[in-house]
């Protein structure tokens, strides 16, 4: 929280929130957050260009005090002068970027952005050793075997539901700067060897009744009410916990019956 009277802890918790935002901001899930987020960042560059000059003048107001190490005044009144000048500077090329954040919030502003037509819906997430049976399976039979194989934990309209109740909808799939991906008949498979993780996601066309909430993420809506959907993530944690004698972590008969068709048992 800002303290108003404190500019060193209020300048390191900017500093904080930036971080923040820089981190936030590499994937937005909703455009309609853009005009707002726009409309914050235009009033945070006029107030950091208030804070700028001020603390020009706070520079100069202090030069009798300036003085280098060896208690050269006249060399610290200079770098006082100078560092003055060089946040004026600041100052005006924040003003120039204040001018054109003015400009994407005017245009953002007349945006009325539309439902996507296609969705991508979570199908699997893995990490862990899960996960680096996956990425094993992936480097011995490749990633077209490896979306066959995980394809057999989608179970349709029960997946759908999981994925609406817990935010896992999609208008971009989600990535890393690390990722690998295949893509396949409605599929995309998302792998990283670095954080250790796998993820399948499904072609998924949202009903002309979905709305979004705030986050992105689609709402459910009446007919797939809290205690529907419940019932629908418990049958799916059912199926997906069905394995094979072998005890195979995720081997259900589907899938068994996949890699004995494809010939993909060992």
């Amino acid at each position: 929280m800002p303290t108003f009277n404190d500019p060193t802890a209020d300048a390191a918790e900017a500093n904080a929130a930036l971080r923040g935002l820089a981190h936030a901001s590499r994937r937005i899930d909703n455009p309609d957050k853009l005009h707002g987020i726009v409309g914050e960042l235009l009033a945070a560059t006029r107030l950091l260009e208030q804070s700028f000059i001020q603390l020009a003048g706070a520079g100069i107001t202090y030069q009798g005090r300036a003085a280098h190490d060896d208690g050269d005044r006249d060399l610290g009144a200079a770098d006082v002068w100078a560092a003055a000048d060089a946040l004026r500077q600041a100052a005006q090329h924040v003003s120039a970027a204040e001018s054109c954040l003015d400009q994407a919030s005017g245009h953002l502003g007349r945006i009325a952005w539309q439902p996507s037509e296609r969705q991508w819906v979570t199908v699997v997430f893995l990490q862990g050793e899960e996960a680096d049976r996956v990425l094993d399976f992936i480097d011995r039979d490749g990633t077209d075997a490896a979306i066959e194989y995980l394809r057999g934990l989608d179970y349709g309209d029960e997946t759908n539901n999981a994925a609406l109740a817990n935010g896992h909808v999609y208008d971009e799939l989600p990535d890393s700067t690390t990722d690998k991906y295949a893509k396949t008949a409605g599929y995309s498979l998302t792998y990283n060897r670095t954080l250790g993780n796998v993820a399948l996601y499904r072609d998924y066309n949202p009903p002309a009744n979905a709305t979004a909430n705030a986050d992105g993420s689609q709402r459910v809506e009446p007919a797939q009410d809290a205690a529907n959907v419940e019932a629908a993530r418990r049958a799916l944690d059912e199926r997906r916990d069905r394995v094979r004698g072998d005890g195979s972590w995720f081997t259900p008969d589907r899938i068994a019956d996949i890699k004995r068709d494809r010939g993909l048992e060992r």
